[in-house]
C-alpha cells in the first residue's frame, strides 16, 4: 500500500490558511474563482435586485447554470451544484476528463486500462462494470445531449465554457443514468464579432497541445464557432522490450457550433463533434513476490520481465504485445428554441456513432509462449430526442415539462488467449426508453417556494450472446421496466443573499444483462441484473456576505441505495479471474460539503471540502478477493465474504481543494502579472469493492503552481507552471494480478499523468 504523501498537519495548515484568508478578504470585480459555486460582486449600481427573476439579464460576474434545464443564477438553485469554468480548468492543469477529480471534492474519476472501464463516482456512488449496455450511475451530457456510452466523454475537454457537477440523484430530470449525479458540460458559444484564438502547451516530459477556434457572425441572424485541438503525450512508463514510452495518449478533436435566429422567436443551434485518438498502456509491477512464476509458461521474473527492477517507484514494463486503444466518433445535434410568448418550447435531437478498438498484453510480460493477448471492439450508436416546455422564471408558478426518447445500441466482439482465461464471443445489447417528466415550483409566499418533480419511464432492454468457445452456444433475451422517480422540496429566502432549501429525491438505474466472459445458460436463465434504486435527503444553504464579497455554500446529505449494481472479481478453481455483475444489498452514504470563495483586489481564494461517511449495509455473499483466507472472512462453498460494514470502493472519507488566483498590474505596462496555486487532497480509497488490501491507495495531496503575464485586454497570455510540485507519487488505479502468477503477490499500478513532477508553458492569443 502506498504511504500517505501529505501529513495531517500540512492538510490542516492548508485549510487554516485558506479560512483565514477567506475571512480577511473582500470582493473584487473579476472572473469567477476556482472550484467554487459563487457569484462575485458586480460593478457599483449593477447588482441584481432581490426581486429579479432568473431569466432577467445576468449581472457581470454572476454564474448562470442550466442544472434544472433552465438558465438560473447559481445561488438561487436549490440543488447541490459545483461549477468549474474553462479558465479554471486551464489554471488547474485539467486537460483530460480524469483530471476532474482534482476540481470537485465530491467527484472521483477512476482511470482504467481503457476508457470503457474507467468510472465516475459522486458521493461514493458510481458504476464499476465492464459489461456492454450497463449505463453509469453518474450521467454525462454535453450541450444538452446525453452521453450514453461514457467512454465517449473521457477524451476531450477543449473549448469548454463550464462544467456543472450536480450531486445526488438527478433521475427526475435526467433519467436512469443519473441515479448518483450528473456532469453537465457546456461548450463556448459563437461570438458577436469575428474572433480567432490560438492556444498551445508544451511540458518538460514531452506533452504537446495545439489548437484554435474561429468564431463570429454570419450576416445579421447567424453565427458560428469552429474549434480544433490536438493533444499528444508519449507517456510516463518505459517499455524495456520495445525501448519506447507507453501510458500516453493522442487526441484529435474538431467541434462546430452554428446558431441561426430564424425569427425573433425561433433560435436553432446545430452542433457537430468529431474525435479521433489513441492511448497506450503500461501497468508496472511495483509489488512482486520473488518466487512468482507466470502461469502455463512457468517462468520467473528474469524471463517474463527482463530488465525490470520491481519495487515502489517502478516505471518500467516488459511487454511484447501492444496495449491500448484506438477510437473515433462523430456526433450531431440539433436544438430548436421557440418562444411562445411566455413559455419556451425546446427540442433537442442527437445522433452519435462511436467505435473503440481495445487491445491488451493480457499476461503483461515479454514471454512469447503463451503470449496471452486480448482484443476487442466496442461499437456504439445512439439516437435521442427531447421535447420540453419551459415557463418564464418570472411567474409565481413555474414549470419544466417534457418527453424523452432514446435508442442506444452496442456491439462487442471479444477474443482472449491462447494460453489461459480463454474467451471468444460476440455480444449485442440495446435499450429503448421513453419518458415523460415535469418539475414545478410554486411561490407559496413572497420568499417561500415549494418544489415538486415527477418522471414516468418505460424501458426495454435486450441482448444476444454468441460464445464461439462453447460450440457457438447462442443466448438472447429481453426485459421491460416501468418506473417512477420523483422529487419534493422547499426553498426559503431568509434575505436577498441567504437561501436555504430541503430536498427529498429518488433515483432509479435500469436493469441490465451481464454480458461478459463466462456468460452461460445459468446467467441467461437468471434474467437481467435487477434495477438499482436510491432515495436521498439533502439540506443546503447558499449564502453571500459583505455585499457579496464572501460566498459560503454548505450542503448536508443522506442517501440510501438498494440493489446497487457493481462488478466484482470471481476467482475460479483454475485460477482464472471472471468478472461478474451483481446487486449489492444496500449502501448508505451521508456527509457534508462546504464551499467558500472570497475576492480582494485581484486576489481570489476558493476552498472546497467534502466529508463522506459511506457504508455497505448489506452484502452477505460478496466475492472474495484473490488470496483471501477463511481467517480473513472468505468462507463457505462456493467461497464468499460478508461485506456488511465495509466501505464502498472509490469513496474517500475526505476530499478538499484550495485555490488561489492573484492578478496585479505590472507598473505602467499594459500587462497583468498572474500567480495561481491549486492544492487538492484525497484520503485513503480502495479501488476494489471486495476490500482487496492490495488495491488500497493511501491519502495524498497534490500542489500545482503557475505564474505568467496577461494583456490587460486578455488578448494574450503566457503562463509557466509546475504540476505536482512536491513530486508526490500515487496510482490512478491498482490491479491484483496474483491469479496469473501462482497465487503469489503480483500488484500492478496504473501510473497517473502527474505521478512525477513536471513543468511547462501554456499560451493563448486572441485576435
Amino acid at each position: 500500500m502506498m504511504k500517505a504523501s501529505v501529513s495531517h498537519t500540512s492538510i490542516a495548515l492548508a485549510v487554516l490558511v485558506g479560512a483565514v484568508m477567506n475571512g480577511q478578504a473582500a470582493a473584487q470585480d473579476s472572473m469567477p474563482g476556482t472550484t467554487s459555486a459563487t457569484s462575485p460582486t458586480s460593478p457599483a449600481g449593477n447588482e441584481v435586485a432581490p426581486a429579479a427573476k432568473d431569466d432577467a439579464p445576468p449581472v457581470i460576474g454572476d454564474i448562470v447554470v442550466t442544472a434544472q434545464k433552465r438558465a438560473q443564477n447559481l445561488q438561487n438553485v436549490p440543488v447541490a451544484v459545483q461549477v468549474v469554468t474553462g479558465s479554471e480548468l486551464a489554471a488547474q492543469g485539467v486537460r483530460a476528463f480524469t483530471d476532474l477529480t482534482r476540481t470537485a471534492p465530491s467527484l472521483v474519476v477512476r482511470d482504467a486500462d481503457q476508457p470503457v472501464n474507467a468510472s465516475l463516482s459522486i458521493r461514493g456512488i458510481g458504476t464499476f462494470a465492464y459489461s456492454i449496455g450497463v449505463e453509469p450511475s453518474v450521467a454525462v451530457q454535453v450541450d444538452d445531449v446525453p452521453i450514453a456510452f461514457q467512454a465517449r466523454a473521457f477524451a476531450d475537454l477543449s473549448d469548454v465554457a463550464r462544467i456543472e457537477v450536480l450531486r445526488g440523484p438527478q433521475s427526475t430530470l435526467y433519467g436512469k443514468s443519473a441515479s448518483a449525479g450528473l456532469i453537465n458540460i457546456v461548450t463556448e458559444e459563437p461570438s458577436a464579432r469575428l474572433t480567432a484564438r490560438l492556444h498551445g502547451l508544451v511540458t518538460t516530459d514531452d506533452e504537446y497541445t495545439v489548437g484554435g477556434s474561429l468564431s463570429g457572425p454570419i450576416g445579421e441572424n447567424a453565427g458560428y464557432r469552429i474549434t480544433a485541438n490536438r493533444d499528444d503525450f508519449d507517456g510516463n512508463v518505459r517499455n524495456v522490450y520495445t525501448g519506447r514510452k507507453t501510458n500516453g495518449r493522442t487526441v484529435n478533436s474538431l467541434r462546430g457550433k452554428f446558431v441561426f435566429e430564424a425569427t425573433d422567436a425561433l433560435k436553432i443551434t446545430a452542433g457537430l463533434d468529431y474525435i479521433d485518438g489513441s492511448t497506450t498502456l503500461g501497468r508496472p509491477f511495483f509489488r512482486l513476490d520473488p518466487a512468482a512464476r507466470l502461469r502455463v509458461a512457468n517462468v520467473g521474473s528474469s524471463v517474463f520481465a527482463p530488465g525490470v527492477t520491481f519495487g515502489a517507484g517502478n516505471l518500467a514494463v516488459s511487454n511484447n504485445a501492444p496495449s491500448g486503444t484506438r477510437y473515433h466518433g462523430f456526433g450531431q445535434s440539433l436544438k430548436a428554441e421557440l418562444d411562445l410568448g411566455g413559455p419556451t418550447l425546446v427540442s433537442v435531437t442527437s445522433h452519435d456513432h462511436y467505435v473503440l478498438h481495445d487491445f491488451l498484453d493480457f499476461d503483461d510480460t515479454a514471454v512469447a509462449v503463451p503470449d496471452n493477448r486480448q482484443i476487442g471492439t466496442f461499437y456504439n450508436t445512439q439516437w435521442t430526442q427531447e421535447l420540453r416546455l419551459v415557463s418564464s422564471s418570472r411567474n409565481r408558478f413555474r414549470y419544466t415539462i417534457g418527453a424523452f426518447y432514446a435508442d442506444v445500441r452496442y456491439r462487442r466482439p471479444f477474443v482472449r488467449g491462447p494460453g489461459f482465461s480463454l474467451a471468444d464471443w460476440y455480444a449485442t445489447a440495446g435499450s429503448k426508453q421513453a419518458a415523460g417528466f415535469g418539475q414545478f415550483e410554486y411561490d407559496l409566499l413572497a420568499h417561500t417556494t415549494l418544489i415538486g418533480g415527477l418522471r414516468f419511464q418505460h424501458e426495454r432492454v435486450g441482448y444476444t450472446f454468441l460464445d464461439h468457445l462453447a460450440n457457438d452456444a447462442f443466448f438472447s433475451g429481453h426485459a421491460t421496466d416501468d418506473f417512477i422517480t420523483y422529487r419534493l422540496g422547499a426553498q426559503q429566502k431568509l434575505s436577498p443573499r441567504v437561501m436555504v432549501y430541503a430536498n427529498y429525491a429518488t433515483g432509479h438505474k435500469g436493469q441490465t444483462y451481464d454480458l461478459t466472459t463466462g456468460f452461460n445458460a445459468n446467467r441467461a436463465a437468471g434474467g437481467p441484473v435487477r434495477p438499482e434504486k436510491s432515495d436521498s435527503w439533502e439540506l443546503g444553504a447558499r449564502t453571500q456576505f459583505f455585499d457579496r464579497h464572501l460566498t459560503v455554500n454548505v450542503t448536508a446529505f443522506d442517501a440510501g441505495y438498494r440493489n446497487f449494481q457493481a462488478q466484482g472479481i470471481e476467482a475460479l478453481p483454475d485460477g482464472t479471474l471472471n468478472f461478474r455483475l451483481a446487486n449489492v444489498g444496500r449502501i448508505r452514504t451521508k456527509g457534508i460539503e462546504l464551499e467558500t470563495t472570497t475576492r480582494f483586489r485581484g486576489l481570489t481564494i476558493g476552498n472546497s471540502v467534502s466529508y463522506l461517511d459511506a457504508r455497505i449495509e448489506s452484502f452477505p455473499f460478496a466475492q472474495c478477493y484473490p488470496g483471501q483466507t477463511a481467517a480473513q472472512g472468505c468462507t463457505g462453498s462456493p467461497a464468499s465474504q460478508n461485506l456488511a460494514g465495509a466501505r464502498p470502493a472509490q469513496a474517500p472519507k475526505w476530499k478538499l481543494t484550495s485555490t488561489v488566483d492573484y492578478t496585479h498590474a505590472l507598473g505602467k505596462l499594459p500587462l497583468d502579472g498572474v500567480l495561481q496555486a491549486a492544492f487538492s487532497y484525497q484520503s485513503t480509497v480502495n479501488y476494489s469493492l471486495n476490500q482487496d488490501p492490495e488495491t488500497i491507495q493511501r491519502g495524498y495531496g497534490m500542489l500545482n503552481l503557475s505564474a505568467g503575464i496577461r494583456d490587460v485586454d486578455k488578448k494574450y497570455e503566457i503562463v509557466a507552471f509546475v504540476n505536482n510540485v512536491t513530486n508526490t507519487h500515487y496510482y490512478a488505479n491498482l490491479y491484483d494480478n496474483r491469479g496469473n502468477f501462482g497465487g503469489l503477490t503480483a500488484t500492478q499500478g496504473l501510473i497517473a499523468r502527474d505521478y512525477n513532477r513536471y513543468a511547462g508553458i501554456r499560451m493563448n492569443y486572441t485576435f
